[in-house]
């Protein structure tokens, strides 16, 4: 008879295992999903980045121009005085 309890003690310890070991595979499946829905947002989030990074690197690819237009901006301000000096000294006569 004592084996006979040994054997119900047994059973009920694998029992107690088995549901044990089912809930440890739901918390793994839980968080395994919810690590699966952040790199989903992280992998979207640099998808966005990535984007807004080459529009901003495309509309800045040209702003070391903006010295040598300065530079232009004078040489045609300086003609368009002599150009006006001209007219006035037309006029004039």
């Amino acid at each position: 008879m004592t084996l006979a309890a040994l054997e119900a003690e047994v059973q009920t310890i694998w029992w107690i295992t088995l549901a044990v070991g089912l809930v440890v595979a739901a918390v793994v499946v839980f968080l395994l999903h919810t690590l699966l829905k952040a790199v989903k947002d992280v992998e979207r989030n640099v998808m966005e980045l990535w984007e807004t990074a080459t529009t901003v690197a495309r509309n800045t690819a040209t702003t070391w121009l903006l010295g040598n237009t300065a530079e232009a901006l004078e040489t045609i301000k300086a003609e368009a005085l002599k150009h006006d000096e001209l007219l006035s000294k037309g006029e004039s006569s």
